[in-house]
């Protein structure tokens, strides 16, 4: 069978996902079957994917793991990704990461990193650090979803943002897989996807609010959690 024949099959058997936040049940196949229908990618695609929920999850890397360390991982993962599409979506994720990493430490009465700190990645980081005073760091035009980010954060609401970061994941992840179909690329989202569902189905709101207290508390430390796990330990974009 064709490798497109086998990606439409295998595309075709997957459940439709529920939209976000409209249902308290488990996603509708569980992470063991969905690994097993995953097996009918190529090995060179299931190793891709693999590298992109790496970037994406960051409830797969250690804590212990400093900001320089993840970046450079980052680096080292970018140059394997041959799909534009998916390559675009996972440099998304980890300027969003990079934006949530700058608020915390803001809210913490930080300065501004410094150019010489790697301490975030993507188009941000610069203009970040030159408009650490501004409210919304002068994005919030091009980024419509941040004063309710800057909010969420200034009240310490961890469940409401929680769920308004995965929002935003899901909301363009979900735009990105309008546009592939029955492609590698369609079933890498749908992947990314079922883990947004999957977080937000095992969410805790009290151990979110206790991890939101200790990253507050340690002041991010070595910014070892820059790309940590999120809010909760079930968070990892995260989304």
């Amino acid at each position: 069978m064709s490798r497109p024949a086998r990606y439409y099959m295998l595309m075709a058997s997957l459940p439709p996902l529920p939209a976000l936040f409209t249902s308290s049940d488990d996603p509708p196949i569980s992470r063991l079957r969905l690994d097993r229908r995953l097996e009918m990618l190529e090995p060179v695609d299931r190793a891709e994917l693999a590298d992109i929920e790496e970037l994406m999850r960051w409830d797969l890397l250690p804590l212990e793991m400093t900001d320089r360390e993840i970046l450079g991982r980052a680096h080292e993962v970018f140059p394997r990704i041959r799909s534009d599409v998916l390559r675009n979506v996972a440099m998304w994720r980890l300027e969003l990461r990079t934006i949530v990493a700058a608020l915390r430490r803001r809210a913490l009465g930080k300065p501004a990193p410094t150019s010489e700190e790697s301490w975030g990645y993507g188009r941000w980081v610069r203009h970040i650090e030159k408009n650490w005073l501004v409210p919304d760091f002068g994005i919030g035009t091009v980024l419509p979803w941040l004063p309710e980010f800057i909010r969420l954060i200034d009240e310490a609401d961890s469940r409401g943002f929680e769920r308004a970061l995965l929002g935003v994941a899901w909301t363009y992840m979900s735009r990105a897989a309008q546009r592939n179909f029955f492609s590698f690329e369609a079933i890498a989202l749908y992947v990314l996807r079922w883990d947004v569902i999957a977080r937000w189905t095992a969410y805790d709101g009290q151990r979110a609010r206790e991890r939101f207290n200790r990253l507050l508390e340690d002041g991010l430390g070595e910014y070892q959690d820059l790309f940590a796990a999120g809010l909760s330990d079930e968070a990892s974009l995260r989304v």
